[in-house]
Formats: structure tokens, C-alpha cells, sequence
């Protein structure tokens, strides 16, 4: 699925402040190569049923096998292997004797200490991918591991690691094979391991993604083979917040597009970004924040939530958000099916000009019947002039007010909002009062 980086920005799928993004909240793996893995696998969403549905059942049986994985394969054992393969070392014989190790010892006592470390660091992760394959032979195992684990059993199907068959620990190998094995796998044997080390680092993120999914109770949207886009969500919310209000949504080609109103603070942002969020999330394999949700593959989402002015460029904030619509309109004229997210268009401009533009943007966008639009404003007059069109829905987020306080239900109701709080939000805060004082 197409996407860029401002979509990225938008949905907070990664964030300068990472304790805030869709990466972080979901990074469960072990080590630090997989939290690597997993944000390169959430920088390229799928394309495609079949590459998704591989993924799906990837996490699914490596989650089935959680109790089983390795616990001897630590981030603290990655660190060591890649530090060893980075260190200049004296080399031993290949046929490591008793004497050999003795005056290896006496000799090069710091390489004989780091050799003996490292080599049971090696040990330890040979043996732990050697589980992990043991783990895995089942029928019907995705195409996806199954790849990955034909190549360990290749890697690791050597005479000069059967020493790990052999014995359960390292501890247990006596010392001169210690050192040959540790010489091996420092002199003869690096590519290979650096080869292990990325495919871990492929396992660690998809068991980490699974473990995600246990913890926050996210479940695997269903995917229809269809060629026209539609979305089905019940009890959809954002992955971010700890008490949010569940979503119901349905899209499809006689209703593609929502046109979606309320007051500030109502929902509206974090409604599009819910959807956002779990669309993405659906197209990386992965679980989404919802009771159930079945959808179309996309080929592309885009969002135009957090439009930035430019001033180094002398751009101006309508200027970008014009550029960004542009951009929009080129990737949607393709005749695939698109997801695009619009918060507030056109708030860089005077309140006529913002409602013919976005009368204008809508009413274009709505001649696209293979895209899936949802639109937030608080231009709520363009709506009487929309409703000529079959395929919208209007919907808003209500907002009531007694005795000056603000009651927000964040319940997506059919309709368009009527509510105008600003000057009561100003007079709330205690701005009006301020003013008057002056």
C-alpha cells in the first residue's frame, strides 16, 4: 500500500517524541536489531491479499509457539556476536589441543577471556535458532517463515557447529573445543552469522507484533477480495488513548464519501486518525484497535491532517495545503482504490474563500466512485449544497453546553452539526474576562 511521510507524520505512526507513536506503543520485541525490523516493516505497508494473509498467519502461529520461544537468545547476546566480528583477535590453531588453550591462556590472556565470552554468546545463539526451527515444522507453515527457516536450516546444517547439537551448554563443551568453535565463528563463519542475526531480527518483530496484539486486545481485520473499496469497522478507537470512545463506520462505492462536522475538541481529529491508524496497521499484517473490522485492500492512503507553512520557502499555509490537495488529486485519478484523510481543509484562508475551495475540492472528489474520502470542517453551510450528491453521509460529533461547561460524547451521530462554540469556549477560559480588564 502507497503512502509518504506526511501520512506517516499525520497518523503518528512515527514521531519525533517516540513515546507518542503507533512504532513505540507497539515495539514488544526482544532486541533492539527487531524494534529496528518492525519500524522497517512499518515503513512498507503490503501491497496485495496475499502478502497481508501471509503475514496475519506468520503472527499467528509464531504467537501459538510464545511459551516455546528461546529465552537464551537475548539483546545482550546480539550485542556481544556483533562487538565480537568488530575486534581484532589473535587467531589459535584449527585443531584447538589442550596445550593449544593453556598457552593461548597464558599468552593472549584478554583475546583467550573475549574468545571464551563470545563463544558462548555464538553457542547459545546458534542453539536458540536451532529451537526455533524445531519449533516450526508444521504443515501448512506461511510462506513468509517458511523461507526464513529454510535458510536457518541451511546456515546452520554445518560440520563445524555440531557441537551445539552435542551438548545442551556452552559451559558444558570443554575448553579446547570452546575456542575452536568461538575461532570458527569469528574467522570462518561471519557472513553466515550476520545472515542469522538479520533473519532473528525478521522472527523477533513479527513475535513481537504478536505479542503487541495479545496485550492490547487488537484483532486481525478480515480482508474481501473486492474491487471496489468499502470498509466495515464495529467498535473501532484510537490505539493511543486509554479511554476512548468506540467507532462504528461503514464505506463503500454508494456511500464513499463522510462528511464529517462538529465543534473543536468533539472527536473529529481523533476520528480520522482511528480509521487512519487501523487501515495502516491492517495493510502491515498486523491487528487493529476494534471489534471487528472487514475491509478492501488499498492501494494507497493519503492524509492532509497537519499541513505545515514553509517559511524558509516563503510558502504560505493555504499555499502547502493547496500543493497537498494537488498531490492528492493526481495520486486519486489513478482508478485504484485510495484511503484519504482530510482534517479542517482549507484553514489558511478567509471563511468565504475556505468554503467555495472546499465546495469545490468536495464536489471533485466526489466524482471518484474508486476511493474512500473522509473530510472534517467547520464549514457546516456547504453541507445543504452537498446533499444533492447520493454518495456522501453526513455525520457529526456533538457537543452540548449547560451553564458555560462543555459536555463532549464523542458519539458519531447522522447530520451536521449546528454547534458554534468558540466565543463560549473563549468566555469559558476566562479569555473575554481578561480582555474586558485591560
Amino acid at each position: 500500500m502507497e503512502t509518504d511521510k506526511t501520512t506517516l507524520n499525520d497518523l503518528a505512526i512515527f514521531n519525533a517524541e517516540e513515546d507518542f507513536s503507533v512504532f513505540s506503543y507497539i515495539d514488544c520485541t526482544l532486541t533492539s536489531n527487531g524494534r529496528e525490523q518492525l519500524r522497517r516493516n512499518l515503513a512498507s505497508p503490503l501491497n496485495g491479499m496475499e502478502a497481508i494473509l501471509n503475514i496475519q498467519n506468520t503472527i499467528r502461529l509464531i504467537d501459538q509457539k510464545n511459551a516455546q520461544w528461546p529465552k537464551r537468545i537475548s539483546n545482550g547476546t546480539i550485542m556481544v556476536i556483533e562487538r565480537f566480528y568488530g575486534t581484532v583477535i589473535d587467531a589459535l590453531p584449527k585443531q584447538v589441543s589442550q596445550l593449544d588453550a593453556f598457552t593461548y591462556k597464558l599468552f593472549h590472556s584478554p583475546d583467550y577471556s573475549l574468545m571464551k565470552y563470545s563463544g558462548i554468546h555464538c553457542f547459545d545463539f546458534i542453539k536458540g535458532m536451532k529451537e526455533i526451527l524445531s519449533l516450526f515444522v508444521v504443515e501448512d507453515c506461511p510462506a513468509p517463515l517458511q523461507q526464513l527457516l529454510l535458510k536457518v536450516k541451511k546456515l546452520t546444517s554445518i560440520e563445524n557447529l555440531a557441537v551445539v547439537e552435542r551438548f545442551e551448554k556452552a559451559a558444558d563443551v570443554p575448553v579446547p573445543q570452546q575456542l575452536q568453535f568461538a575461532q570458527f565463528a569469528r574467522f570462518n563463519y561471519k557472513n553466515k552469522m550476520l545472515e542469522l542475526l538479520d533473519i532473528y531480527s525478521q522472527l523477533d518483530a513479527w513475535w513481537g507484533m504478536g505479542v503487541a496484539m495479545k496485550k492490547y486486545q487488537l484483532v486481525f481485520p478480515e480482508f474481501v477480495d473486492s474491487k471496489e473499496p468499502f470498509m466495515e469497522v464495529k467498535g473501532l478507537y484510537h490505539l493511543l488513548l486509554f479511554s476512548a470512545v468506540p467507532y462504528d463506520i461503514s464505506l463503500n462505492r454508494k456511500g464513499n464519501f463522510l462528511f464529517l462536522t462538529g465543534a473543536n475538541m468533539a472527536g473529529k481529529s481523533t476520528f480520522i486518525k482511528s480509521v487512519g491508524i487501523s487501515v495502516f496497521l491492517a495493510h502491515t499484517g498486523m491487528g487493529v484497535p476494534a471489534k471487528e473490522m472487514q475491509l478492501s485492500v488499498f492501494d494507497g492512503l493519503l492524509s492532509n491532517i497537519n499541513v505545515m507553512d514553509n517559511i524558509s520557502k516563503g510558502e504560505s499555509y493555504f499555499f502547502n495545503e493547496v500543493q497537498r490537495i494537488k498531490a492528492t488529486i493526481n495520486k486519486v485519478n489513478d482508478g485504484k482504490k485510495w484511503l484519504i484523510l482530510i482534517d479542517e481543509l482549507f484553514k489558511g484562508t478567509n471563511v468565504q474563500d475556505a468554503m467555495k475551495c472546499s465546495l469545490a475540492v468536495i464536489e471533485g472528489f466526489l466524482k471518484i466512485k474508486n476511493s474512500l474520502f473522509i473530510l472534517s470542517t467547520h464549514l457546516y453551510e456547504i453541507g445543504d449544497a452537498l446533499k444533492v450528491h447520493t454518495n456522501i453521509h453526513f455525520n457529526y460529533f456533538e457537543t452540548t453546553a449547560e451553564d458555560g461547561q462543555l459536555s463532549f460524547s464523542y458519539q458519531l451521530k447522522d447530520g451536521i452539526s449546528n454547534d458554534r462554540l468558540g466565543y463560549l469556549i473563549l468566555k469559558r477560559e476566562g479569555v473575554v474576562k481578561m480582555l474586558e480588564e485591560l
